[in-house]
């Protein structure tokens, strides 16, 4: 979509245009170039050099998606720039940037416009804000990115909107049911192995029903493992404590690598308004949280590879170094090691629960689901305060919100305001004492029909209800430390500081393991709140600096 100078109300705040004293200030971050008429500066899908500040001349700026269809933005002149956040790491750009007639201007590339965000502060504000805006501008706009083509309510459609969105990766969708293009690109790539849905990436490659490891593959949101190089610290997990850490730890001086299986965001990336952090009077949903940290932590130079699982821990330090084995089979080495891998929501023991997972059982509320079940009934199992913002959340959506809890109440376990909130939506009923013991559906379907029990009298209900969301316990994600040393407690939390059964490790934050530290919902005895995570991810970085000022380096 063409920006309009004229109707949108942030247009000089997403495409600022500099001075000449200001460009000379950019000039020591990156080198001059020139570019004949029609000639790329960015092509969609390949890998972007950097961002551009054009000093004479015109580059027109186009949307492209993989179907071939072309959308104008908008055009550069001198004194403006040409990139947004992907130029940030390297990856492949989601748009095309064209000269047209002869061209000169600066190239900064990654590495170079990172320098300058960090060593010009008046101009990295702007230049930040700016690649921000256009982010949200190209989500917003639906017409880059990747093209999902298959029905709407399709489990496997379901599951790749969310990984792209969680990872704000833009993307839209096509439905063969309502639009004659994606029932032509279904014709078209019938031959495609994988089946349905279709996914278009941005270079015209299709796959079939990707994995979310494939599809982020192809469109460069991977990006291969410096494995000949020994990092100072590993963080596995991108959830607000992983991210605190990267953002602090990378601010101070540390290359640092971050790992995370599926999205930065953790579980709070899932919440869609969080309204009791510092500094965010009107609130702020959990993904916006997020996305400003992933950015942040990028800024400052931290390595963010996703989707990325560790696999196994190894503490022997061979060479000197921890390493950990990942699931595509590469190995990550740091001097020091930050487990942030979180807690999973815990699956409730109710038969056949596996089948409709992604069908109508949901661990989380986005805008995604909540188009699935707008206008309908649906039930919020939980009582702490991701399930209350989820069914305040749905109750903005949903015709009506069934909150069940096993419990006598909420007051043990959700914020004060948050049970306000539940109690003055009218259409919201809070169920104590109730569980759900059955879910039906017609095999390979969705969810149809939920029956569930009054603790107290015996009594159980069906009702045709297609969407349950669940929000119950946590369950540790220490699978990956089993044999590598790392003491873990009788539910699978990681043990730090005084907890030890061998003795007090050094400080608070760090495990059994020398140079293994632990923060957020993983650490035993934590508090499991957004703001305690951050603060944890804060201070693990003074504990790592104290450790690598004692450790022998590593040898290759």
């Amino acid at each position: 979509m063409q920006v309009d100078p004229a109707s949108h109300p942030r247009f000089e705040e997403m495409f600022p245009t500099f001075t000449l004293e200001e460009i000379a200030r950019m000039g020591r971050h990156g080198e001059r170039r020139r570019y004949a008429d029609g000639e790329k500066l960015l092509e969609v899908g390949k890998i972007a050099p950097g961002a551009y500040v054009v000093l004479s001349g015109h580059v027109a700026v186009f949307e492209r998606d993989g179907l071939g269809q072309v959308t104008p933005i908008v055009d550069h002149g001198p004194g403006q720039f040409v990139g947004e956040v992907v130029q940030l790491s390297g990856r492949p750009s989601l748009v095309d940037a064209i000269a047209e007639g002869e061209v000169e201007a600066l190239l900064l590339p990654p590495n170079g416009l990172r320098s300058l965000l960090v060593a010009d502060a008046a101009l990295g504000e702007r230049i930040m804000r700016a690649m921000i805006l256009r982010r949200v501008q190209l989500l917003q706009d639906g017409a880059v990115g990747v093209a999902l083509i298959g029905a709407a309510a399709s489990a496997d459609v379901v599951r790749l909107q969310n990984f792209l969105s969680r990872n704000g990766y833009p993307f839209h969708t096509l439905d063969p049911a309502t639009d004659p293009a994606a029932k032509e690109a279904i014709v078209r790539y019938a031959d495609v192995a994988g089946g349905m849905p279709l996914a278009v990436c941005p270079d015209g490659s299709v796959l079939g029903n990707p994995s979310e490891q494939a599809l982020a593959r192809r469109i460069g949101m991977s990006r291969p493992y410096r494995t000949d190089f020994v990092y100072d610290v590993a963080v596995i997990g991108a959830g607000p404590a992983g991210l605190s850490t990267a953002v602090y730890a990378a601010s101070e001086g540390l290359s640092v690598a971050v790992i995370d299986a599926r999205s930065y965001g953790g579980q709070a990336g899932a919440s869609a308004r969080i309204e009791n952090y510092l500094g965010f009077p009107t609130g702020i949903s959990g993904h916006a949280l997020a996305a400003r940290a992933f950015l942040q932590a990028q800024k400052f130079g931290a390595e963010i590879l996703i989707p990325a699982a560790a696999k196994s821990l190894d503490c022997a330090r061979a060479d000197g170094a921890l390493s950990v084995d990942i699931d595509d089979g590469a190995r990550l080495r740091a001097r020091a090691l930050v487990i942030a891998s979180g807690a999973r929501y815990r699956r409730p023991a109710i038969p056949e629960i596996g089948r409709f997972e992604g069908r109508g059982v949901w661990y989380w509320a986005s805008p995604i689901e909540a188009r699935l079940c707008a206008g309908e009934e649906v039930i919020v199992v939980g009582g702490g305060n991701s399930a209350g913002q989820g069914a305040v959340f749905l109750s903005g959506h949903a015709r009506r919100v069934r909150m069940m809890v096993r419990g006598p109440g909420l007051a043990e376990s959700m914020s004060r305001y948050l049970i306000d909130r539940i109690a003055a939506t009218p259409n919201i009923e809070l169920m104590t004492e109730t569980e759900i013991v059955a879910l039906d559906g017609p095999p390979g379907g969705g969810v149809e029909k939920v029956r569930w029990r009054d603790r107290r009298s015996g009594k159980e209900t069906e009702a045709p209800i297609r969407n349950v969301f669940l929000f119950i316990g946590a369950d540790p994600a220490t699978e990956w430390l089993n044999g590598c040393g790392v003491e873990v407690d009788k539910a699978g939390f990681v043990v730090t500081g005084a907890r030890c059964s061998a003795g007090a490790a050094p400080t608070p934050l760090q495990s059994s393991a020398p140079g293994v530290f632990a923060v957020g919902d993983v650490r035993s005895g934590s508090i499991k709140r957004v703001g305690g995570a951050i603060g944890e991810g804060a201070a693990v970085v003074a504990a790592i600096h104290g450790f690598l000022a004692h450790a022998a380096g590593p040898h290759l």
